[in-house]
């Protein structure tokens, strides 16, 4: 069987990718299964960070990385936290970061809290071929946290497509309309041909 390495330590986002990646017969590490190495993402967009993660693994386990980058961005924030999601209130702190959006959303009308999830994949061979990919999921932040499942800021996003929280949704159900989910179908309509090319 043959491995991808997916750049994360998060082990709900390895969970969503390896259900994703199962009937293809590829074999799914982590960073987790791996010495740790340094990434410094330092990029202006999430396909500069994807492509940063991905860029660092490949050169460290000469092996093929997929890299996501993903984030909320909030419309009556300016996008926040954007790229920064995963750090808005502490160092992937989930309960910090949501108990803060909640803080700067607090006076927004309902009909301002309009916000999309995205994601941005990169899929790099230690050969240099690279494919980039993005979904979104549009929705609105809600003002209390909804559900257990999910991770991040899924509890406290309104999944539009569903008419349901996303903290509430079952592993498929948000895999069917999620940002992941939409950048994952967008990458396998090419993944065959990237994987052996």
């Amino acid at each position: 069987m043959e491995t991808l390495v997916v750049a994360t330590k998060n082990m709900g986002k390895a969970r969503e990718y390896s259900e994703m990646f199962y009937p293809y017969g590829i074999k799914i590490k982590t960073l987790k299964d791996f010495p740790a190495f340094a990434i410094d993402e330092n990029g202006a967009s999430f396909e500069e960070n994807a492509t940063i993660k991905a860029q660092a693994a490949v050169d460290h386990l000469h092996l093929p990385v997929l890299a996501d980058d993903s984030g909320l961005c909030v419309d009556a924030l300016n996008g926040a936290p954007g790229i920064h999601s995963a750090r808005y209130a502490g160092d992937h702190d989930f309960a910090a970061n949501n108990a803060k959006l909640l803080r700067e959303m607090a006076d927004v009308p309902d009909d301002k809290r309009t916000a999309h999830f995205h994601t941005t994949i990169v899929c790099l061979k230690p050969d240099g071929k690279k494919l980039v990919v993005h979904g979104d999921v549009q929705g609105h932040i809600l003002h209390e946290l909804h559900g257990q499942n999910g991770f991040g800021y899924d509890p406290l996003f309104y999944a539009d497509d569903l008419g349901k929280p996303m903290g509430v949704l079952s592993d498929e159900e948000k895999n069917s309309i999620s940002h992941r989910g939409r950048a994952m179908r967008a990458l396998m309509k090419q993944f065959e041909g990237w994987w052996n090319d």
